[in-house]
């Protein structure tokens, strides 16, 4: 059974802590102004501003600031402040065992993908997918309907996505009911021959990248399909592919190759959720039910705090 964190309240403390890569300092600071109008405290873990190459500090500080987190009773919530790469490298040094005794809200997406997976599989905690501090809410221009969906950490309610806000394409009819999991596509195909292996057994399966050429996307594809986690799955959520656009003139297209995937496993799926590297960016939680109608093309999913 899922263990879902505590809603926060007004007051409550918000750990900040940079598990990837080194995030860019100055959005970092001005997303700290919208944490103030949510109402929250800020606690800034010791090595945010560390940089050890393309790592936000090594490994053992980055898990440090994760631990102590996790064990300071204040702190009600922990949102990353940004992706890149590195939190598989600390992913088999956690202590699991920690986490499940402190539950609290845990947020990000991109290379967060790999926490989001490793935790959820080895405490049964409810996880968030959704924009991070330095990489998406301290953008000058980050959108407001990313930052919107910071309420659900407030009261639990059933998150149904928003008409109108992109073009959805039905890619195989039928509906579908699972457990939501999932994220970036790169870190789950990552997981695979690891202890922390994703697993998509009649599970709603969020898939989502950026940067990645469509030969990329193929490659993972078929190592998550030759591995059973696609023809596992309940369904998919095709979330967004920011710039997943050939290199070379030879090439299929980003279509094509989700097409090719998707309709052979024939699970119900609908494309073009604004879920990912995207602005506007709906954030969800991982590890709770949701259900997928897709010829209606409806996402509903359910609270993710209690």
């Amino acid at each position: 059974m899922a263990i879902k964190p505590q809603r926060l309240k007004k007051g409550d403390a918000i750990g900040i802590i940079a598990p990837a890569s080194p995030p860019n300092q100055e959005n970092l600071k001005r997303s700290l102004s919208f944490l103030e109008e949510l109402g929250v405290k800020v606690k800034m873990g010791e090595h945010v501003t560390d940089q050890y190459g393309y790592l936000a500090g090594k490994d053992e500080d980055r898990l440090a600031d994760l631990h102590n987190m996790f064990a300071d009773k204040e702190v009600k919530a922990i949102i990353c402040a940004g992706g890149g790469y590195g939190t598989g490298r600390i992913a088999s040094q956690i202590d699991y065992s920690l986490i499940k005794e402190n539950p609290k809200i845990f947020w990000g997406y991109s290379d967060i993908t790999f926490l989001h997976t490793a935790i959820r599989q080895e405490t049964g905690m409810v996880t968030f997918h959704g924009p991070m501090l330095a990489s998406d809410i301290g953008k000058k221009d980050a959108d407001p309907l990313s930052k919107h969906y910071f309420n659900q950490l407030f009261e639990p309610v059933t998150l149904d996505y928003p008409e109108g806000i992109s073009e959805l394409e039905t890619m195989v009819n039928g509906s579908a009911a699972g457990v939501l999991t999932g994220g970036n596509l790169s870190l789950m195909s990552s997981t695979v021959g690891t202890p922390f292996e994703i697993d998509t057994k009649d599970k709603l399966v969020l898939i989502e990248d950026i940067n990645e050429e469509p030969r990329a996307v193929d490659r993972m594809l078929n190592q998550l399909h030759m591995a059973g986690k696609l023809s596992d799955a309940a369904g998919f959520i095709i979330g967004d592919f920011n710039n997943c656009v050939p290199e070379r003139e030879l090439s299929l297209k980003l279509d094509e190759v989700l097409d090719t995937y998707i309709k052979r496993v024939n699970k119900p799926a609908v494309k073009g959720f604004h879920i990912g590297h995207c602005s506007p960016h709906i954030s969800v939680p991982l590890g709770v039910r949701a259900e997928l109608d897709a010829a209606g093309k409806k996402l509903t999913i359910e609270s993710g705090v209690k």
